[in-house]
């Protein structure tokens, strides 16, 4: 299987590269759209400030390529957001696949949420055997409003969409290459769609 991160600068990838290394997966880093279009299955990636991260699409023409991707794509963090509409980071327009917006979290709650939070009201075959209410490793100050295409809810100050996705695309808000043997789960998950 031929497994592509795209590399746009924005991101902790080694960690991702590792926790499939870890699945007997060698993950290729990559921002060439020859070999993003010849991947088997795409991870999106993101850490970081919203508005930059979107200038380093448009600068590769990635902002173009990933929303006509045709194979299963995994967005994580602030990879997830940028597939939304738009986000007030930055006051970002996104890639536009989730029909979403994506707000910050406000002053009643500590930003950022950092840490262990759980997973509810699962739909997807993405989740296939994680329990309902399992616990996930979350850093983000930025959450993704509630749409058709949730597949995931969290509760922190307000119930929001940790999860979404349309046809081929995922997208979570946690860091499955760092959530233990549930997040490892998801990984193999989406390896297996």
């Amino acid at each position: 299987m031929k497994l592509v991160i795209i590399n746009y600068g924005a991101g902790n990838i080694k960690s991702i590269q590792f926790a499939f290394k870890r699945l007997g997966i060698d993950a290729i880093l990559s921002d060439s759209p020859e070999e993003i279009l010849a991947a088997d299955k795409i991870i999106f990636p993101g850490v970081g400030e919203a508005s930059s991260a979107m200038n380093m699409l448009k600068e590769t023409g990635l902002d173009v390529l990933i929303p006509q991707l045709k194979q299963p794509v995994l967005g994580i963090c602030l990879g997830m957001q940028l597939l939304c509409e738009y986000t007030e980071e930055g006051n970002t327009k996104g890639l536009g696949v989730f029909k979403t917006n994506v707000k910050r979290f406000d002053n009643n709650v500590k930003v950022p949420q950092m840490g262990w939070n759980v997973i509810k009201e699962l739909k997807s075959d993405l989740f296939k055997g994680i329990k309902e209410n399992e616990y996930m490793y979350l850093v983000h100050s930025y959450y993704a409003e509630h749409c058709e295409e949730t597949i995931a809810t969290t509760d922190y100050g307000l119930n929001y969409a940790s999860a979404l996705q349309h046809k081929n695309f995922y997208g979570v808000q946690f860091h499955p290459e760092k959530s233990s043997l549930a997040g490892e789960q998801i990984l193999k998950n989406f390896l297996a769609l």
